[in-house]
């Protein structure tokens, strides 16, 4: 993917290192009421709340069984472009997911790096991105790029996102750093701080710094999504920023993009925003 960039000027703001934004040092806040208790996403059973969408299959038709679940883990099999959607759209929480690579990989991906994504604030049409996925902004969980943001948009301002980032890039992608200088993209990537520079798109791709752990283990991936904030973290350590995340609400999609994954939690608890008066 091309990356178009954006330098955002600023001043006199600091970027917090949660999720709550841009918010001035002495602006006064508010919180709204926040939904109470965790949503179990995935139930461990069936895929009660979710549908699923195969590219060139359309909505609901799954006959290779790309998605199934057995002992309270989904398995996504990888073999079939696809994903599965919340028939529900959501804004401010907090999602934990639970998940570890499989061995099975196929098609155009078998040999390279494991591959598949979560994506946030899904809208429009099923399948109008690629004939696949629904415009959004994604989460990437690639070997190596665990936490990568991606904007699986249109091109146009209202998919973009803004994050700080460090003077150096990976070619002509940006690379997280707090505190670092804000860009804003509406197409391409943002990599997570410690993606190594010289990654491949190689199966079994490891990077020196990399805090997700080898196939076979269980990772904790969490995204904490407040008003037009999003943070990621893996394995509790924060990989990635974002702030003017547009849009800021929507379904949540998990994607099938040629990597056997397994999923043991997925859960949504909702947050309180807090907002100027």
């Amino acid at each position: 993917m091309k990356t178009y960039i954006k330098t955002v000027r600023y001043a006199g703001y600091v970027l917090w290192l949660t999720a709550t934004s841009l918010i001035g040092a002495n602006a006064q806040s508010h919180t709204e009421k926040a939904p109470k208790g965790t949503i179990h996403l995935f139930n461990g059973k069936d895929l009660d709340g979710w549908y699923t969408f195969i590219k060139d299959r359309g909505k609901n038709q799954d006959p290779k069984g790309v998605f199934t679940v057995n002992k309270g883990v989904l398995r996504i099999s990888g073999e079939e472009w696809g994903c599965i959607t919340t028939n529900e759209a959501y804004a401010d929480y907090r999602l934990v997911m639970e998940f570890k690579w499989g061995e099975k990989t196929y098609g155009t991906r078998k040999h390279r790096a494991r591959d598949n994504g979560i994506l946030f604030h899904s809208v429009g049409e099923d399948g109008g991105y690629a004939g696949t996925w629904m415009h959004s902004i994604e989460c990437n969980i690639i070997e190596g790029g665990v936490g990568d943001f991606i904007v699986v948009g249109d091109g146009s301002e209202r998919f973009s996102i803004t994050c700080p980032v460090a003077s150096e890039r990976h070619g002509s992608t940006p690379v997280y750093q707090a505190g670092g200088e804000l860009v804003e993209v509406n197409r391409g990537r943002v990599n997570w701080y410690g993606r190594d520079p010289n990654w491949i798109d190689t199966l079994g791709f490891r990077g020196a710094r990399d805090v997700d752990y080898p196939v076979g283990q269980w990772n904790t991936l969490e995204c904490v999504v407040r008003g037009d904030a999003i943070d990621i973290y893996v394995n509790g350590i924060l990989v990635n920023q974002a702030i003017h995340v547009r849009p800021s609400e929507g379904r949540i999609q998990v994607q099938s993009e040629g990597a056997e994954m397994f999923v043991r939690r997925l859960d949504l608890i909702p947050l309180v925003r807090e907002t100027k008066r």
